[in-house]
C-alpha cells in the first residue's frame, strides 16, 4: 500500500498537484475506543502498531520493489506521528491542546514509544511529529528529553523534527507554558524541533536568536535537518524529469492494479465478528434482498479522513446489486438518524423480501480529528432501525458496521433474524463490493480485530479519557 501510494504522490509531484513531504502514518496507539481519530491508526496493540508503521514507512520511502535501505535516497517523504502519549481530541471537556497525559516509565516504554522507536530504527523514518498535549507537564515539542534526548540521540532520528500545526502557539498562547513568543521558539528548538508546522518559527525565531533566548548554531542544525531531508529526496540533483520517477504521470495514479489492490485491502480488512452457519448467502436462493441503513448506499463516508480522491466508489448498495434484485430504503435521514419517519419503509422492505442486508454506523460528523464520541453506542434511533427491522424480516439479516471505532451493538444477540454480523471499518473506494463479496461467499473474511471490546460492562467508557488506562478487553 505505501509503494502504491508514493508512486500516486510522485506521479502527481512531476505534474505539480503534490509535494513529497508525507506526514503519514499515524502510528499513536489507539488505547480509548472513544477516540475519534481511531480510524486513523492501527489498533491498540504496540506491536501490531509497530510493524505496521515500519512496513507502510518503507513503502512509502524506500526505492525499488525489494527496498533501498542500504541508500538515504527517498521515494517521498514519510512522518510518523504524533508523538507521543496523544489519543484523545475533544471528550467533553477534555481538550487535546490542554490535556496532560500522566504515563509511567513502564507505559512509555512498553505502549507509546515502541511505535516511535520502531519507525526510527526499523522503518529509518525520515521525519517524526510532536504532539500538541504535554507528558507528564511538559509540552511534548519542547520536551528535550523527548526529542533530541531520544528521538535524535538514542534513536538516530536522520530527518526532521516537527510539531503538529501550531503546536507552539498552543502551548504559548492556549495554556501559557511560556511568557513571550520568543521563549516558545527557543524552548522548542532547544529542545529539538526542527519545523514548525505554523507561523511561530518564521515569525520569531530572528528575534529569539537576537534576545539571546537560543543559540544561532542550533538554528543552523535544524536547517540542516530539513535540507538534509531535501536532498535525499532528490530537489537538487538537476532536471526532475531525468531521475527515477520523472516520467511518472496521471496515467500512472487509477491503474488497473491500484484498484485491484484497493479491493483487496477491503476485503482483508472485513471482520466476520458473528456467524451462526447461515453465511454466506446462496445466491441461487437468495433472489432478492432488502439492502437498507444509513451507510447501505455511503460512497465518501467509505475512505474516512485524510484521503485523496477516488477514481471510483463502489457502494454498498451497487456491490450487492450484482448478485440479487435489491430494494433500497435508507432508514434514516444520515448516521445520526434522528428522524424515525424513515423506518416503517424500511420495515415493509425487509418483510417483502429473501434476505436484508442492513449497513449502520458511523461517518465523519461523529468521530474526526477533534471531536471524539461520549459513548460507544450507535447513533440517534440507528438501534431502533435495526429492531424493528429485524422483527419484520421475512429472511435472514446480516448486520453490517461501517465505522472507525468500535460500536456496542450487543442488542443484537437477541435478535433471532440476525444471521450474521461484519465490522468493516471505514474500506474504500470499493468498499461495498468487497462486502457484498464477502456475505455471498466469494470472499473468505479471516481477518482480527484490532481493537478488542468486552460486550459487558460499558460502565468504564463514560469516565475522562486518560493516557495511562488500557482498554484491552475481550469479545464475549
Amino acid at each position: 500500500m505505501g509503494s502504491v501510494v508514493s508512486t500516486k504522490a510522485r506521479a502527481m509531484y512531476n505534474v505539480g498537484l503534490a509535494g513529497l513531504t508525507y506526514w503519514s502514518p499515524n502510528v499513536n496507539v489507539f488505547r480509548d475506543p472513544r477516540w475519534g481519530r481511531g480510524q486513523e491508526t492501527p489498533g491498540e496493540d504496540p506491536f501490531i502498531v509497530s510493524k505496521y508503521g515500519v512496513n507502510y514507512v518503507r513503502g512509502l520511502q524506500e526505492i525499488g520493489p525489494d527496498g533501498n535501505v542500504t541508500s538515504n535516497a527517498l521515494k517521498v517523504s514519510s512522518c510518523c506521528k504524533h508523538y507521543t502519549a496523544y489519543d484523545v481530541d475533544h471528550w467533553k471537556e477534555v481538550d487535546r491542546f490542554y490535556f496532560d497525559a500522566k504515563v509511567t516509565l513502564q507505559d512509555m516504554e512498553d505502549t507509546y514509544q515502541p511505535p516511535f522507536k520502531s519507525c526510527v530504527i526499523e522503518g529509518h523514518v525520515s521525519s517524526v511529529m510532536c504532539s500538541y498535549n504535554k507528558v507528564n507537564g511538559v509540552p511534548s515539542c519542547a520536551d528535550p528529553d523527548l526529542l533530541k534526548g531520544i528521538v535524535r540521540d538514542q534513536w538516530g532520528l536522520d530527518g526532521y523534527i516537527v510539531s503538529d500545526c501550531d503546536s507552539l502557539e498552543v502551548y504559548h498562547n492556549r495554556t501559557h507554558y511560556t511568557a513571550t513568543p520568543e521563549d516558545a521558539v527557543a524552548l522548542a528548538l532547544t529542545a529539538g524541533l526542527d519545523m514548525n508546522c505554523g507561523k511561530y518559527l518564521g515569525d520569531y525565531t530572528e528575534n529569539s536568536v537576537k534576545q539571546g533566548k537560543v543559540s544561532e548554531s542550533i538554528v543552523d542544525q535544524a536547517l540542516v535537518n530539513n535540507y538534509v531531508v531535501l536532498m535525499r529526496l532528490g530537489f537538487f540533483n538537476g532536471d526532475p524529469a531525468k531521475q527515477p520517477f520523472g516520467k511518472l504521470g496521471p496515467s500512472d495514479v487509477f491503474t488497473q492494479d491500484h484498484q485491484n489492490l484497493a479491493l483487496e485491502a477491503a476485503k482483508q480488512g472485513i471482520i466476520l465478528l458473528d456467524n451462526n452457519g447461515i453465511l454466506p448467502l446462496n445466491p441461487k436462493t437468495t433472489k432478492t434482498l432488502a439492502v437498507i441503513g444509513p451507510n447501505a448506499n455511503a460512497t465518501e463516508v467509505m475512505i474516512s479522513n485524510y484521503a485523496g480522491i477516488p477514481c471510483k466508489y463502489i457502494s454498498p448498495l451497487q456491490g450487492l446489486e450484482k448478485y440479487a434484485a435489491v430494494t433500497y430504503e435508507p432508514g434514516c435521514a444520515g448516521v445520526s438518524c434522528s428522524d424515525g419517519n424513515f423506518i416503517e419503509n424500511a420495515v415493509h422492505a425487509a418483510a417483502k423480501t429473501d434476505a436484508v442486508v442492513i449497513v449502520v454506523g458511523l461517518d465523519q460528523s461523529m468521530e474526526r480529528e477533534g471531536w471524539d464520541r461520549v459513548n460507544l453506542t450507535l447513533p440517534g434511533l440507528q438501534e431502533k432501525l435495526v429492531t424493528d427491522v429485524a422483527d419484520s424480516a421475512s429472511g435472514p439479516m446480516v448486520l453490517v458496521i461501517m465505522s472507525g471505532s468500535p460500536i456496542d451493538v450487543s442488542f443484537a444477540k437477541n435478535l433471532s433474524k440476525v444471521v450474521g454480523i461484519l465490522w468493516v471499518g471505514y474500506p474504500g473506494q470499493s468498499g461495498g463490493e468487497a462486502i457484498a463479496q464477502v456475505i455471498f461467499g466469494d470472499y473468505n473474511p479471516g481477518s482480527s480485530l484490532s481493537l478488542f471490546l468486552s460486550f459487558f460492562d460499558f460502565g468504564f467508557y463514560q469516565t475522562s479519557p486518560s493516557a495511562g488506562k488500557s482498554l484491552i478487553c475481550q469479545i464475549k
